[in-house]
């Protein structure tokens, strides 16, 4: 991932990226528009992802839109493209950012948590890759992105439910890229180390309201847990995505970003 991104490589693209409206995806979405593509919003929030995409809009000149749709569910995900289709022109770059994160010991892992955890994180890659492939295999051209978790390549503590669909995503993501190589499509996953969000921050108030420890405290032992001592920035994933966006040489890869170095990326398979 050291070689430099190819100037211009994403102007012009429409990339979709799911959960865009606030964290991590919200990140990557200002990151692609900043290289001049054209962006989707995807999200269940109508009132939320439609401010996030007048926001976009006024802050770089390109053209941005919002989808309402709930990654779990294939016929709104199936609409949600067709919207965007006619919206920006067929989907060129997809990123699968929309995720949740529950956790308990594996004997208070209920079934429902079981499945939640595989429907948003996991379930939600594949509709939404169903819905763009055929098209960037047609056009000889297409980026599809991940972002799975550090927990999708190793295993942490409580989160077995989130870790296994993470884990899945990986595993998705090596397949898809194998059956597509030579297609002008490639198909890779990040997998972020702990990372400063809304999300990390409702998991962190749960622990500290289930265990009646600091919330503080436990934000600072997810950053202790990190290889880089330190919470990463969304912003960090996000030009780690867009390096994926913008190279076609890179197939196939689970890119670690733990924030070891400002922008140093890892690979582990």
């Amino acid at each position: 991932m050291a070689a430099q991104t190819p100037k211009d490589a994403l102007a012009g693209r429409h990339a979709l990226v799911t959960g865009g409206a606030s964290g991590i995806g919200r990140a990557i979405a200002h990151t692609l528009a900043g290289a001049g593509a054209a962006v989707t919003l995807v999200g269940r929030r109508a009132d939320v992802l439609r401010s996030a995409a007048r926001e976009l809009a006024a802050a770089f000149p390109v053209a941005s839109f919002a989808a309402v749709a709930d990654v779990t569910d294939w016929a709104a995900v199936s609409q949600a493209f067709t919207e965007a289709r006619a919206a920006l022109g067929p989907v060129s770059i997809l990123v699968c950012a929309a995720g949740a994160a529950e956790s308990a010991p594996i004997g208070r892992t209920d079934i429902a948590m079981w499945r939640r955890m595989m429907a948003v994180n996991l379930d939600g890659c594949f509709h939404c890759t169903q819905q763009a492939l055929s098209e960037m295999i047609a056009a000889g051209y297409g980026r599809i992105v991940y972002v799975s978790s550090a927990a999708g390549v190793e295993g942490y503590r409580y989160v077995s439910a989130y870790s296994a669909a993470k884990h899945g995503v990986v595993g998705l993501a090596r397949a898809l890229a194998a059956e597509v190589a030579g297609s002008g499509v490639t198909v890779n996953a990040v997998c972020p180390a702990y990372t400063d969000t809304p999300l990390l921050r409702a998991s962190a108030a749960r622990v500290a309201e289930r265990t009646g420890r600091d919330e503080q405290a436990v934000m600072e032992e997810y950053a202790r847990a990190n290889r880089g001592g330190r919470l990463l920035r969304a912003e960090e994933v996000a030009a780690g995505v867009a390096r994926l966006c913008a190279r076609g040489d890179v197939n196939g890869e689970a890119v670690v970003i733990d924030g070891r170095e400002e922008g140093r990326e890892s690979h582990k398979r």
